[in-house]
C-alpha cells in the first residue's frame, strides 16, 4: 500500500466540490465548502499494542482543520497525542460523557453531542446519529455513548464510526451522498459491536447513500504476533462485492490508506 499526502487548504482548487482522504483506520478527512473536517485522527506507527501497517501520515501532512469528530474514545480512535499535534482552529465534537476526561488532557473547545444534537463548523452542520458499541475506555476509562455523525452542506457525509448493525440506519436513507462505513477491524476476527462485510454492506442497503467508502481495515495489526494479514484489502473488496450484489445503485469506492477522492457536491 502506499499513502499520499492530501492537499493543504490553499491547494483545493474549487471549495464547492467534496473531497474525501481515508488516513487510515477510522481517520478520514473530509473536505466540504471550504471546511476541513477530521474523524477519529490516529495518526502515529504504535497505539498500545497495535501497530500501523502502512505508512503514516503525519498531522503536519494533514495540515491546519477546522472540526475534529470523534466517535468514541477507545484508544484507536481517541489518540490523545494525535489530537494534541493536530492544528485544529475550531472544536473537538466528542460523545455525552468525553468532555471531561480530553479536558483533563489537556484539550480545549470540546463539544458533547448526543444523538439528534448539532453543532455548527461555519456553513456546515454536524449532526450526532446513534451507534451501537462499547461505551467504556477499558476497565476503568471513562465512559461516552458511541455515535456516528452527518455532516451536512451541499452534500451530506455520514460517518459510521464504530458501530453494529441496527434497524435505525434506514432512517438515514435517501438523505447521504457517501458513507464511510467500518468493514473489519484489527483482529483476526470482527467482534460484536463492529461490522464486518457482511453487516456493512446490509447497511449500505439500509441507507442507499450514493456511494460508499468502506473504512477501518487493513491498518493496524498487533504487535505480537506482528502479522500482516496475507490480503489486507480482502474485507474492503467482500464489502464491494457485496453491495455491487445487494444494493447495485450504490457506487463504492475502494481507497488505499492516504488515497483522495473528489466528488462534485451534490452528486
Amino acid at each position: 500500500m502506499t499513502s499520499n499526502i492530501p492537499p493543504r487548504p490553499d491547494e483545493v482548487a474549487d471549495s464547492s466540490d467534496l473531497a474525501i482522504t481515508w488516513l487510515g483506520h477510522a481517520s478520514v478527512l473530509v473536505e466540504l465548502d471550504g471546511k476541513r473536517l477530521l474523524t477519529d485522527p490516529v495518526l502515529r506507527n504504535r497505539i498500545g499494542p497495535l501497530r500501523r501497517i502502512v505508512p503514516a501520515v503525519r498531522p503536519h501532512d494533514v495540515g491546519p482543520v477546522d472540526c475534529v469528530l470523534l466517535s468514541h474514545l477507545h484508544a484507536d480512535h481517541a489518540d490523545v497525542p494525535t489530537l494534541r499535534d493536530l492544528v485544529c482552529s475550531g472544536p473537538i465534537v466528542a460523545p455525552f460523557g468525553a468532555r471531561s476526561w480530553l479536558t483533563g488532557k489537556g484539550l480545549a473547545d470540546v463539544r458533547e453531542l448526543q444523538p439528534g444534537q448539532d453543532v455548527s463548523v461555519g456553513s456546515i452542520t454536524v449532526l450526532a446519529a446513534p451507534a451501537r458499541h462499547s461505551l467504556t475506555r477499558g476497565p476503568l476509562g471513562p465512559k461516552a455513548e458511541p455515535v456516528g455523525y452527518v455532516i451536512q452542506g451541499s452534500s451530506s457525509v455520514y460517518f459510521a464510526g464504530d458501530t453494529d448493525l441496527f434497524a435505525a440506519m434506514a432512517e438515514l436513507r435517501g438523505s447521504i451522498d457517501v458513507a464511510l462505513l467500518p468493514v473489519s477491524g484489527w483482529g483476526p476476527r470482527v467482534p460484536a459491536g463492529h461490522m464486518d462485510p457482511e453487516r456493512a454492506a446490509a447497511a449500505c442497503a439500509l441507507i442507499a447513500p450514493a456511494a460508499a467508502i468502506p473504512i477501518h481495515w487493513g491498518t493496524l495489526a498487533l504487535c505480537r504476533p506482528a502479522r500482516r494479514p496475507a490480503n489486507p484489502e480482502r474485507p474492503a473488496r467482500k464489502f464491494a462485492a457485496l453491495v455491487n450484489r445487494y444494493a447495485p445503485a450504490v457506487e463504492v469506492r475502494v481507497l488505499l490508506p492516504g488515497e483522495r477522492i473528489s466528488l462534485r457536491a451534490g452528486s
